[in-house]
């Protein structure tokens, strides 16, 4: 009886964890048969050294991160064939279901390994004249009574431009509207696009041959109008919109690739309005996270699979992992855990700081008091008393420094990473502050590599020039930028930073110099 009575207590513990979802591009996972359609680097027992060591190893590194991560499910990219996902799973007994995808002449396909009992898998045919990529992996799923699906996806990577991207995208979102509006989904895997694809891939003219026009933001409506589908609007719009999770965690920290040390966000959950419904299965708020324990991420890099090149030819060393980070969130189907987005929509807006928590803003909010502490052009640097700075990058002409106002906000966005002021008002002009250079920070008494730094006004750095880098000693430096790079000090020159306005881009930090009075040269 005391058996039966422990077997029902773990049944019911077991009944109430949340189901944690994830998705991991593993790097090119190959066996060691000759199908001809591996990579070069992949040919079995060649000179690359793709052999039973090196394979011993991937598998072996790949076994130890999922088990970490220990998710429900996990989505897998670039898996060869059926046989590695079985023998992954084999490796994995915890995981007693499968699905599998691959077009037989492509080189890599996806998979999904999961504890959770799979009801049916079938593919979506995306398909190119002259040119192969893979299907995306439709996987119904089965808890408590309760269906779900998880959508695996690996889109085409930016070696094409972003019509490609287009029409995955376009498949996938004809699949959804064939669902009911509260079915729960989640479509997760590598897009190989950005969360704000829209903003970052405009410049390039090679991946924008869409007139701006992008499958992760645009088709499958994470944006409304150039503005993030958020927590705030989710459930009120009438199209079929989606939430990228990326929201979810803080600027600075939305990456699962680094491409030269700037943060990539191709990894992606994106998740139905109906998993914030209250009906089933529930989104639990804020629980995305990126995996990244010290054997996976340290000192800003991330602990790939290593490869050398030797002529024309790279060969296998035998160590590290994939150059993508897994990404994962949790759900729940306990009433509890439901979505108390009642009570986010409620949530006020009074100070500088909490606009570093919005994304956008549903309607216009007003600070009051609050202090121009730097003047250049049309762009301003404001402050409040006990609060933070914020910068509005244009339109501010008219405003004065060391004057404070009452401004209506109407709408905020994040550039690479640095919040900024998109739209305002300037409701009264109040007065002179004359001591406004005390909410200037002095460099040599803060972290100026401290993310809640940005946007403040600093003082009182000085290091050594070097590429556009100011060297602060030996082994520490940070980027100095200009729009206008003659404002850029000279190659070797040692400088003083009188007023530096402290920013990051895509994760990492720089001083942005608007005025040659920015700085001065020595001490």
């Amino acid at each position: 009886m005391f058996k039966l009575i422990l077997l029902f207590l773990s049944f019911l513990s077991l009944n109430a964890q949340n189901i944690k979802i994830a998705s991991y591009n593993v790097e090119n996972l190959f066996d060691l048969k000759n199908d001809k359609t591996e990579y070069q680097e992949f040919i079995p027992n060649g000179k690359a050294l793709w052999n039973q060591r090196n394979f011993n190893i991937k598998l072996n590194n790949l076994v130890k991160v999922i088990s970490d991560l220990d998710a429900d499910i996990i989505a897998l990219q670039e898996i060869e064939n059926r046989d590695l996902i079985k023998l992954l799973q084999k490796n994995l007994p915890k995981y007693k279901y499968y699905s599998f995808i691959k077009y037989p002449n492509s080189a890599v396909g996806l998979g999904i390994l999961s504890k959770i009992e799979i009801k049916n898998s079938k593919n979506l045919d995306v398909k190119f004249e002259t040119k192969l990529f893979r299907p995306i992996l439709e996987t119904t799923f089965i808890y408590e009574n309760t269906e779900f699906k998880v959508f695996n996806n690996h889109w085409p990577s930016k070696a094409v431009g972003e019509s490609y991207r287009i029409k995955y995208a376009k498949t996938l979102q004809d699949r959804l509207v064939e669902l009911e509006k509260d079915y729960d989904y989640v479509l997760i895997g590598d897009f190989n696009a950005d969360y704000n694809e829209f903003e970052t891939f405009k410049k390039s003219q090679k991946l924008n041959n869409t007139m701006g026009i992008t499958g992760i933001n645009q088709v499958l409506n994470t944006t409304i109008n150039e503005k993030f589908v958020t927590y705030d609007d989710i459930l009120k719009e009438e199209k079929r919109v989606h939430y990228n999770l990326w929201l979810d965690i803080k600027a600075n920290e939305r990456f699962s690739t680094k491409f030269k040390n700037q943060n990539n966000t191709p990894d992606n959950i994106i998740i139905s309005p109906a998993l914030f419904d209250n009906k089933k299965l529930s989104y639990i708020p804020n629980s995305f996270q990126v995996f990244k324990p010290d054997y996976l991420y340290k000192n800003n890099e991330i602990i790939r699979w290593k490869m050398s090149n030797d002529k024309f030819l790279k060969i296998h060393k035998g160590e590290g992992f994939s150059d993508h980070l897994p990404i994962f969130a949790e759900f729940s189907i306990q009433k509890g855990d439901k979505n108390p987005l009642k009570q986010i929509e409620k949530e006020e807006i009074s100070t500088i700081l909490d606009l570093y928590k919005k994304e956008k803003l549903i309607e216009p909010i007003f600070l009051e008091d609050v202090v121009v502490i730097y003047k250049e052009d049309d762009k301003a640097i404001i402050k409040k008393v006990n609060d933070r700075a914020i910068y509005l990058y244009n339109n501010a002409k008219e405003l004065k420094e060391g004057i404070s106002y009452d401004l209506q906000i109407n709408q905020i966005q994040n550039f690479n990473g640095l919040k900024e002021i998109k739209d305002f008002i300037v409701e009264e002009e109040k007065k002179e502050v004359t001591n406004y250079k005390d909410f200037y920070l002095d460099a040599s008494s803060i972290d100026i590599f401290d993310f809640k730094y940005d946007n403040e006004i600093i003082t009182n750095l000085k290091g050594l020039v070097k590429n556009s880098r100011l060297y602060l000693d030996e082994n520490r430096f940070i980027k100095l930028y200009a729009k206008n790079r003659d404002l850029l000090p000279k190659n070797g020159e040692y400088i003083t930073i009188l007023r530096g306005h402290l920013a990051s881009y895509k994760g990492n930090k720089q001083i942005i110099i608007h005025n040659l009075s920015d700085y001065k040269i020595g001490n």
